[in-house]
């Protein structure tokens, strides 16, 4: 059973603005883990690397019916994996807890960018009961 669906959409230019900002170092700190950042600014264009998953923050935090608030936070939701695989979320925290309160099993997400836009899909399911 799907207990909740997210979509964000994040303007290119925008994360490259606050990249490019001398708040820089401090936004990816605050928004990502240092694995996140690190695959990031390995690949060819970090700039729609940060900007997909930031979507994919945003999306899992909407699909836990929260959004950023009651301690769901970008750091509380961590997208993994590298450009060539497929990505995963690991919650911890604030977004772990709520998870855990709906019952939360797989959480699907989907990461897609042009040059001007990245978009994040999450789709969250109810942990299957065991069977007896």
């Amino acid at each position: 059973m799907i207990l909740g669906v997210g979509v964000d959409l994040v303007d290119i230019s925008r994360m490259e603005r606050v990249l490019c900002s001398r708040w820089a170092q401090r936004f990816v700190e605050r928004v990502f883990s240092r694995e996140e950042a690190a695959v990031c600014r390995a690949m060819p264009h970090p700039v729609q690397g940060f900007a997909a998953r930031f979507a994919a923050k945003e999306a899992v935090a909407k699909a836990l019916g929260t959004g950023f608030s009651r301690g769901v936070t970008p750091r509380s939701i961590h997208v993994v994996g590298t450009e060539r695989t497929r990505p995963a979320i690991q919650l911890i925290d604030a977004a772990f807890e709520q998870a855990e309160a709906l019952r939360a099993g797989t959480i699907h997400v989907s990461l897609s960018h042009t040059p001007t836009t990245a978009c994040a899909l999450a789709v969250v399911e109810m942990k299957s009961d065991p069977v007896s």
